[in-house]
């Protein structure tokens, strides 16, 4: 393997931003290669300001290099510009780390966390020299591998990857990094490529595209079936049992240059059960398990050190969820002389569990942003989604941020959820109004930002069987808002184009044949279609009519109860019946508790994977009641409701028997 340095820096002075493309970070390493190594690229398909701070990435780095026998580098999509120059003078995609040729690697792993990089997967395939078609690859080419999110339906992009990764990549790594090296050390034979595919489709965890077939009656999908006996009907997500265990990333990626979210992550807890009925990510990441909070600390404490860094952001998807925050936030903030002065940011705010104690604490250092998420503009329709915030809680949120001194906080609310009427949307505005009222009492030049996103209803969610709005409908609503907060001068209304959200249900709920379409757009010039500046709704809609595909049929159109879904073959430990019934409880506006708090509902997570929410102090939330038992993180007393009872659903209202 050797640099492709000497042909690409002469590249770098006639780009944007060369610094994008050369290493060098503090935290960075150079691997050592050699025969007995398995050699990972790890690609994030979207620039690199974007993908630098992606933590997934950065922990699959460091796990991968602390083996003997791996090594793993960084790659990042060029931008277009450089992409023009590469393929103009032939040099292929490179790792920012020691500038290898892609295609010199054994495994090219990709991160998935959007659906619209799916033309960027494609892009990074090429530029590295491999066929994009996973069936035209021979032994030589390495194994294109996915991960994120987004495999939780893998098959729009199956014809592609040789393998997805479903669940938690810290353990499953080494797994395929053991298959890897025996296949690399058989020689890579005529025929051995696909008897590795076979053999990683016994990993659990690993999803195999063509050791399925996918089976259609008409354009209906009627089953996924495994090709081989001996491979899985279903394929289980993987779940690290104890986040303790993984205290990744010990050495974060310090950049050179300007990135998205460039301070200090440390990532507090995993999963969420407050059972948000729009959201994906708290649904494939159940259970929920905790850092222990003395390893928050002293991973915080070390990483400022470390990095220099003078802001810290304690991540999950409800950060002041986590037991014991306020503890937390202030031993941050009153870290030891040395670390400089400290300034906390806690994204993913629930207002219900935002305080005047966590806020006074944040302001003691210097203020960052506030966000929250009320999600829905009426309490008829945060039932119906399962977001149990009443106004009064969202006000008093925001009456600690402003009494504490904060002058702007952002709000953020989707439109085109099920059953919402046109009341429902101007409820938005209504919040909005009240909030900077509320904030004008402590500041008169308080204000607000709204951001409204178009709803894409996701698998493994409640809402997958939802119709989604058409773009015309988002526009049409953005539009009543824009109107009624015209002559709101505290309200900044912020909205993300409704074109994009229909291109990105396209994609995240599409089966194998979608993956023609997204081929398509690719060929004709569609990469960065996450980018504003690049999208083109037009390429989607020509794609889609090219390969005899209904936008309708795959986007506007509600699902049935006994419909085959493209992902009901991967399981992110979710009874398909509870997520029926959560939906059926939504049509009927009726809310269940967070079930951290509460008897189980039996969503089938934890009873599938032997793994209880894992919590790393017995303080519950506000009003909850607390019992006895063994706290699994840190060996102390645990809230004896958390210890896995079964009983008839807390409701918000009845539950229809």
């Amino acid at each position: 393997m050797t640099s492709l340095w000497p042909r690409l820096e002469p590249l770098l002075p006639h780009v944007q931003k060369p610094a994008r493309y050369i290493g060098c970070e503090d935290g960075a390493v150079t691997p050592e290669h050699g025969p007995g190594k398995v050699a990972w690229l790890l690609v994030y398909p979207d620039t690199y300001e974007i993908g630098l701070p992606n933590q997934g990435l950065q922990i699959l780095y460091e796990i991968l290099n602390e083996r003997p026998d791996a090594v793993a580098e960084r790659s990042y999509a060029p931008w277009t510009d450089l992409e023009a120059k590469l393929r103009e003078r032939g040099i292929p995609l490179f790792s920012v780390d020691t500038h290898r040729a892609a295609g010199e690697f054994d495994v090219l792993a990709f991160n998935l966390s959007a659906e619209l990089v799916y033309t960027n997967l494609l892009n990074c395939i090429d530029l590295a020299g491999v066929p994009v078609r996973a069936a035209d690859r021979a032994p030589e080419h390495p194994i294109v591998v996915a991960g994120g999110h987004c495999t939780f339906n893998p098959e729009p992009v199956a014809d592609f990857i040789d393998a997805a990764v479903i669940g938690d990549g810290e353990e499953v790594v080494s797994e395929i990094t053991e298959r890897v090296r025996e296949w690399k050390a058989g020689g890579r034979t005529p025929g051995s490529r696909q008897r590795l595919l076979r053999d990683l489709a016994s990993v659990p965890g690993v999803y195999v595209p063509s050791m399925y077939e996918p089976v259609y009656d008409g354009e209906r999908l009627v089953a996924i079936e495994p090709r081989f006996p001996d491979v899985p009907e279903r394929v289980e997500k993987r779940t690290i049992a104890d986040l303790g265990d993984w205290p990744y990333p010990k050495r974060q990626l310090v950049p050179l240059t300007e990135v998205v979210h460039d301070r200090l992550n440390v990532e507090v807890f995993r999963g969420c059960t407050r059972g948000c009925r729009f959201c994906q990510a708290g649904m494939i990441t159940r259970p929920v398990r905790e850092r222990p909070a003395d390893q928050v600390r002293t991973m915080v404490l070390d990483g400022l050190r470390r990095t220099g860094y003078d802001e810290v952001s304690l991540t999950s998807l409800s950060s002041a969820d986590f037991s014991g925050i306020e503890g937390v936030v202030a031993d941050v903030v009153d870290q030891p002389a040395g670390c400089g002065n400290v300034s906390i940011s806690l994204p993913s705010l629930r207002v219900d569990a935002f305080t005047v104690g966590i806020a006074s604490q944040i302001q003691r250092a210097r203020r960052t942003g506030l966000t929250f998420a009320p999600e829905a503009g009426t309490w008829r329709m945060r039932q119906i989604i399962n977001k149990l915030i009443r106004e009064e809680d969202l006000y008093g949120a925001v009456e600690s941020a402003y009494s504490q001194g904060w002058r702007r906080v952002k709000l953020y609310f989707m439109t085109g959820l099920p059953s919402e009427t046109d009341q429902d949307t101007l409820g938005i505005a209504e919040l909005a109004r009240n909030v900077v009222a509320i904030g004008r009492r402590h500041n008169k030049h308080a204000s607000a930002t709204v951001s409204v996103g178009g709803f894409v209803p996701k698998p493994h969610t409640p809402f997958q069987w939802f119709g989604q709005n058409t773009a015309a409908e988002l526009h049409r609503k953005v539009g009543l808002l824009r109107d009624e907060l015209r002559r709101e001068r505290g309200v900044q209304l912020k909205w993300h184009d409704p074109k994009a959200s229909l291109a990105e249900g396209i994609a995240s709920r599409g089966d194998r044949r979608v993956g023609a379409a997204i081929e398509h757009v690719w060929r004709h010039g569609g990469t960065f279609q996450e980018w504003s500046e690049h999208f083109d709704l037009g390429l989607w809609e020509e794609a889609m009519a090219a390969n005899g595909l209904s936008i309708d049929w795959y986007v506007h159109r509600h699902r049935t109860e006994d419909e085959v879904l493209p992902w009901d073959h991967i399981s992110a430990g979710l009874h398909k019946d509870f997520l029926w019934q959560d939906w059926q409880d939504a049509l009927h506006e009726l809310g269940v508790e967070d079930c951290r708090w509460t008897p189980c509902y039996d969503c089938g997570v934890c009873t599938g994977y032997s793994i209880e929410h894992v919590v790393a102090s017995p303080v519950p939330p506000a009003g909850g009641s607390q019992g006895t038992g063994q706290d699994l993180a840190t060996g102390g007393e645990r809230p004896a409701h958390l210890l896995g009872t079964r009983a008839v659903p807390v409701t918000i209202g009845a539950r229809p028997a």
